[in-house]
């Protein structure tokens, strides 16, 4: 995707870079919202049916969170490469076939919902969780809505790509920067189990 939605791809397709850009970012957006509330809607549901044994669930909910952190963090360390996911990418033709603002929407869209496509780290799932775990509709449509802005934001770092050499040496700096990303998902999911394990002892005593 960055390969591709550039100032120099956009150039070359007649579209303006900002545009497709932005669109991308709301698209996102708007898909990582409709996913926060199906799946905030869904923890509503299980609070209803589950209130009688609050208890239990509020345990089994925490450990959930654990594994899926610990999932994680061994897909970031590399002892982990066989984890769920789709086997299907945007479809690449809407780049010649649609205007900039149509494929960055249909782009930014399916990247927001996240399992439409194929998923490259187990923290997906981590965020669905929290979606289910805020117990609502609106609260998990607003940390949807985060999960994907924050999905698009990286497209960002090719606003100065207008060259071909430009278009490299991002693609170099992007390898460079993969094991930092990944030590700090990896560090973020282990935060996570540990909260929840804090926020769980903090509940049930």
């Amino acid at each position: 995707m960055l390969s591709s939605i550039t100032p120099l791809g956009e150039r070359g397709r007649a579209s303006r870079w900002s545009v497709t850009v932005t669109a991308h970012v709301l698209g996102s957006a708007a898909g990582g919202a409709v996913l926060g509330l199906l799946l905030g809607t869904l923890g509503l549901l299980l609070s209803v049916v589950l209130r009688p044994v609050a208890g239990p669930a509020v345990l089994l909910g925490a450990a959930v969170v654990v594994a899926m952190a610990a999932g994680t963090v061994a897909a970031e360390a590399g002892r982990w490469r066989r984890f769920p996911s789709w086997h299907r990418q945007v479809d690449e033709d809407w780049l010649h076939r649609y205007r900039g603002w149509v494929y960055g929407i249909g782009y930014g869209a399916q990247l927001g919902v996240g399992v439409v496509t194929i998923v490259t780290s187990p923290v997906l799932f981590l965020a669905m969780a929290f979606m289910v775990a805020t117990g609502g509709p609106l609260p998990g449509a607003l940390l949807g809505a985060v999960f994907g802005t924050v999905r698009a934001l990286p497209l960002l770092a090719a606003r100065s790509v207008t060259t071909p050499a430009r278009l490299a040496g991002m693609h170099r700096r992007l390898e460079r920067l993969a094991p930092l990303g990944r030590r700090t998902s990896g560090a973020w999911a282990a935060l996570v189990a540990a909260a929840s394990v804090a926020l769980t002892v903090g509940a049930v005593s």
